[in-house]
C-alpha cells in the first residue's frame, strides 16, 4: 500500500557536507542538503529564474543598477532575521572563494566591477559597470547560511532545520510539520544500492554512478530519474595542434554515434548533446537544436583535406565524469574508424587532472564535464576568448564573441534567451568541444514512498 507522504525517511547518498558558506558547488549530494535547509537568492528552474530568498527585483533602463528585495520576513533557524547586509557579506566572501580543487572561482572576475550595498534592511542594491542581464541567474547558485556553534554553515532559512550534523557521515533534519529526514554518507554506489534493496534505508541516491547499472523492472523498488543539465564532453585543444582547425572539430563531432554511446555506456540513461549546454539551459529551447548527426563517411571526407598523420593524445580521468574510461575507449574507437590515430592517457589524480586542464595541459582531447546550469557561466568560463576563463582552451570566433556580448548585456529575460540561443546555434556549427551526452540522475526508493522527485540539477526533492 502506498503512502501519500512520509514522516520519517532514511536516505543514503554519496556525500554529507554543507561546505563553507562561501564555497559554491554543483555537487548533487551537497545541493540536496542545501536546498532542504537553505534558500537560494533566486530560484532556477530549467533555464528560468524566479523568486526565492529575493522575492522580487527590478533594474533601471541602463541595465546597471539593480534592486533586489528580500521576501517577507525571512528568518534563520537560530532566530536571526535575515537582512540585506547578510547578503552583502555573503556575496563579498564568495567573490574571494575557491572551488573544490583549490582554484579561484570565476565570481571574482564576474564581480570585479560590481558594487553591493544594503540600502535598507530588506533591499540589496547592485551596481555594475555595464549592463549585466545574467545577474539574477548567477544568484541562483548562492544559498545563504549562517555558521553554527561548531563552525559549520548549517543554519539556513529553508523548510528543514539541522538537528545534528557530523561532516562526512550523517545529518538529521526536521520540518515544522513533524517530518524528519536522516541522511547518511555512503560513498560507494554499490553499497547504496544494497542498502535500499535490503530495506535498510528508504532512498539511495546517485545510482547512476554504478559501474553496471541495475535492471529497473519489478515492484521491489521505485526508480526516480531525470536527465541532468550537466554535459559530459571532451575539450578539444583549439590553441595548438590538430584542433585549431574548425574542419577537424566538425569532423570528429560527426564521427561520434551519440545514441550508441548512450546505450553502450549509460544503458540508455543519457541523451545526446547538441551544443555546449543542455536542453534546460537558457537559450536552448530558443535555439531548437538536435544532436549532430552521426555521419562517419562525411567525417572521413572532411579529414582527407587535413594532415592527420600525427597521433592524437586523448586524456581521461578515472571519474568525474562517471564511466570516463569507457567513454575514452568509445571515443578512441570512433575516431580510429574514421582514420585518426588516437592514444588514451589516463590520469588517476582527479584534482591534479583538473588543474592541468586549467593550465591548458590537455593533449589534444580531454574528457571532462561541464556542470554549471548557467549559460552565461559556461560561455564566460569555457568558450569566450575575451574573458579567457580558467577552462578556456583556445577557441576563438570573433562573430560568436559579438553574440556573447549582446546576450550578456540583454536584460529582458525573453530577449536574453533568444540572444543566447543564437550563441548556442553558432557553437553547433563551429564546435568548440566534442559534444557527447547529458547523463541521467538515478535514485531508488522503497516501493510506496511517494512524493519524491529529481530535478535537472540532480537535486532530490520531497513533495
Amino acid at each position: 500500500m502506498s503512502t501519500p507522504y512520509f514522516n520519517d525517511v532514511h536516505i543514503v547518498q554519496e556525500k554529507v557536507d554543507f561546505l563553507p558558506a562561501s564555497r559554491v558547488t554543483d555537487d548533487r549530494s551537497i545541493l540536496t542538503l542545501k536546498s532542504l535547509v537553505m534558500e537560494p537568492l533566486c530560484a532556477w528552474t530549467d533555464g528560468y529564474v524566479g523568486a526565492a530568498l529575493f522575492g522580487r527585483w527590478e533594474v533601471d533602463e541602463s541595465g546597471c543598477v539593480w534592486h533586489f528585495h528580500l521576501r517577507s520576513d525571512p528568518v534563520f533557524h537560530d532566530g536571526h532575521r535575515c537582512t540585506a547586509q547578510d547578503v552583502v557579506d555573503f556575496l563579498e566572501a564568495i567573490s574571494n572563494s575557491v572551488d573544490t580543487f583549490g582554484m579561484k572561482w570565476s565570481y571574482a572576475r564576474y564581480f570585479a566591477h560590481v558594487q553591493f550595498a544594503a540600502i535598507s534592511e530588506t533591499t540589496l542594491c547592485v551596481t555594475t559597470a555595464r549592463s549585466m542581464g545574467d545577474l539574477p541567474e548567477i544568484f541562483t547558485e548562492f544559498y545563504l547560511s549562517r555558521i553554527d556553534c561548531e563552525g559549520n554553515a548549517t543554519i539556513g532559512s529553508g523548510q528543514y532545520r539541522v538537528e545534528a550534523f557530523t561532516r562526512g557521515q550523517s545529518v538529521r533534519l526536521s520540518h515544522a510539520n513533524g517530518r524528519r529526514v536522516r541522511i547518511e554518507a555512503l560513498p560507494n554506489a554499490e553499497a547504496r544500492l544494497a542498502e535500499v534493496t535490503a530495506g535498510r534505508v528508504d532512498v539511495a541516491c546517485q545510482l547512476d554512478c554504478l559501474e553496471n547499472l541495475p535492471r529497473r523492472e519489478g515492484a521491489a523498488l521505485q526508480w526516480v530519474h531525470a536527465t541532468h543539465c550537466l554535459s559530459v564532453m571532451a575539450y578539444l585543444n583549439c590553441a595548438r595542434g590538430f584542433f585549431r582547425s574548425e574542419v577537424a572539430r566538425r569532423a570528429v563531432n560527426l564521427a561520434i554515434d551519440r545514441r550508441h554511446l548512450c546505450q553502450q555506456v549509460y544503458d540508455g540513461l543519457a541523451c545526446p548533446a547538441a551544443t555546449v549546454v543542455s536542453p534546460w539551459h537558457c537559450g536552448a529551447s530558443q535555439a531548437g537544436l538536435r544532436a549532430i548527426d552521426y555521419d562517419p563517411d562525411a567525417a572521413r571526407e572532411m579529414l582527407r583535406t587535413l594532415d592527420c598523420r600525427e597521433e592524437l593524445a586523448l586524456c581521461s580521468p578515472t571519474y568525474m565524469p562517471e564511466h570516463a574510461l569507457k567513454i575514452a575507449n568509445f571515443i578512441q574507437d570512433s575516431l580510429q574508424q574514421v582514420g585518426l590515430k588516437v592514444r588514451v592517457d589516463v590520469d588517476d589524480d582527479r584534482p591534479a587532472y583538473a588543474r592541468k586542464i586549467g593550465c591548458k595541459e590537455m593533449g589534444d582531447i580531454a574528457i571532462f564535464d561541464s556542470s554549471p546550469h548557467s549559460t552565461f557561466r559556461i560561455l564566460n568560463d569555457k568558450i569566450s576568448s575575451s574573458s579567457r576563463g580558467v577552462w578556456w582552451q583556445g577557441y576563438d570566433d570573433a562573430a560568436l564573441e559579438r553574440l556573447i556580448t549582446e546576450a550578456n548585456e540583454t536584460v529582458d529575460p525573453e530577449h536574453r534567451a533568444v540572444a543566447y540561443g543564437r550563441c548556442l546555434s553558432m557553437l553547433q556549427t563551429n564546435p568548440a568541444w566534442l559534444y557527447l551526452v547529458h547523463p541521467e540522475t538515478l535514485v531508488a526508493a522503497r516501493s510506496g514512498l511517494n512524493g519524491l522527485s529529481v530535478d535537472h540539477k540532480g537535486i532530490l526533492h520531497f513533495a
